[in-house]
C-alpha cells in the first residue's frame, strides 16, 4: 500500500512543476508571436490548468483504462466548480464582472450537453472524439476574435500579471516547454500505475477511484492559482481559469483521448452524468447583473461536493 501511495505523491510533484514550466514556456513563446497577454491569459493559461488531466486521460486511454480517461474529467469538472470555486469563496466573497464570463459559461453548458449526448451509450468513439476537439478548435478561434474586439485596459492589465515576463529567451521557453511535458508524462503514468494499484487493493473499482483520488491530484494546480488570484481579488482570472479548464476537460482531454483510443466507460452511470450537468447550471446564475460569490455559496457548493463523495464511495 506504501508503494502505490508514494507513486501517487510523487506525480503530485512531478505534474504541478510540469504545468508551471509548460504554461510558463509555452505563453512566453506566445507573447514573442505577437499573441497579447489577454488572449494568452484567457487561452493558454487556462488551458494549460488542464494539462495534468490530458496526461492523465491519455495515458488511461493508452493502457486501456477508459473508465479512468472519462471518469477524471467529469470528475475534475465537478471539482473545479464545487471545491475550486467553493473554497475561492471562502477565501475572499468574489464580486463576478460577466464581460468575460457570459461567453465561456455558456460553450462549458453546451459542451456538456453534446458530451452527454455523445456518451449516452457510454462510448465516445474516434468520430465523437473528433467532434469535441473540433468544438474546442471553434471555441478558441472564436474566442480570440472576441477578446480583440472586446478588450478592457483594465483586464488586460490583470491577465497581464499571470502570464511570464516576454523577454524570456526563446530557447529557455522552448526549453521550459520540453521539460514540462516530459515531467507530465512521468508524472501522469506515476499517478495512474498508483491509482489503479490503491483501487485494486481497496476493492473499489477504476471509475471510483477516477473520480476521487485522481481527479484531486490532477486539480491541485488549478486550486492553487484560482485562490492565489483570489487573494489579489482577480476574481475574474479565478473564475476565469476555473470554467476554461473545464471546457478544456470535455472538448480537449476527451477529445484527443477518444482519437488516439476509443473510450468505453461502462460503469458511469447516469447519476454520475446529472450531477455534473446540474453542477454545470449553477454557474448560470453568474449572468446576475454585479453577481457576488458569497461564503455560503461557497460552503454549500463544497457541501454538494462532499454528499457526492459520500454516495460514491461504496459503503
Amino acid at each position: 500500500m506504501l508503494l502505490p501511495i508514494f507513486f501517487i505523491l510523487s506525480s503530485l510533484i512531478l505534474m504541478y512543476f510540469g504545468t508551471s514550466w509548460l504554461v510558463k514556456g509555452s505563453s512566453s513563446l506566445a507573447l514573442k508571436a505577437g499573441i497579447s497577454p489577454l488572449i494568452a491569459g484567457l487561452t493558454i493559461v487556462a488551458f494549460g490548468s488542464s494539462l495534468p488531466q490530458f496526461t492523465v486521460s491519455v495515458n488511461a486511454a493508452l493502457s486501456g483504462h477508459s473508465n479512468i480517461a472519462i471518469g477524471n474529467v467529469m470528475g475534475s469538472n465537478l471539482f473545479n466548480i464545487c471545491i475550486i470555486l467553493g473554497i475561492s469563496a471562502l477565501v475572499s466573497s468574489m464580486k463576478i464582472k460577466m464581460q468575460l464570463l457570459k461567453f465561456e459559461i455558456l460553450i462549458l453548458v453546451l459542451s456538456t450537453i453534446i458530451f452527454m449526448m455523445l456518451f449516452a451509450d457510454r462510448q465516445i468513439n474516434r468520430f465523437e472524439g473528433g467532434i469535441l476537439l473540433l468544438g474546442l478548435i471553434l471555441y478558441t478561434t472564436v474566442k480570440i476574435i472576441l477578446s480583440r474586439k472586446e478588450i478592457n485596459a483594465d483586464v488586460h492589465n490583470e491577465f497581464g500579471k499571470s502570464i511570464p515576463d516576454p523577454r524570456m529567451k526563446w530557447y529557455y521557453s522552448a526549453s521550459l516547454i520540453f521539460l514540462g511535458i516530459g515531467v507530465l508524462l512521468a508524472g501522469s503514468q506515476l499517478l495512474v500505475n498508483g491509482a489503479v494499484s490503491v483501487a485494486r487493493l481497496l476493492g473499489v473499482g477504476e471509475t471510483i477511484i477516477s473520480l476521487t483520488i485522481i481527479t484531486i491530484g490532477t486539480s491541485t494546480s488549478l486550486l492553487a492559482t484560482s485562490i492565489y488570484a483570489t487573494t489579489r481579488k482577480q476574481y475574474d482570472i479565478a473564475i476565469g481559469n476555473v470554467i476554461g479548464a473545464s471546457i478544456f476537460n470535455i472538448l480537449g482531454v476527451i477529445g484527443i483521448s477518444a482519437l488516439i483510443n476509443p473510450l468505453s466507460a461502462i460503469a458511469i452511470s447516469n447519476i454520475d452524468l446529472f450531477v455534473m450537468f446540474g453542477v454545470t447550471l449553477f454557474l448560470l446564475q453568474f449572468f446576475r447583473a454585479k453577481y457576488i460569490l458569497k461564503r455560503d455559496d461557497g460552503i454549500f457548493m463544497i457541501g454538494m461536493y462532499l454528499i457526492y463523495m459520500y454516495y460514491l464511495w461504496p459503503k
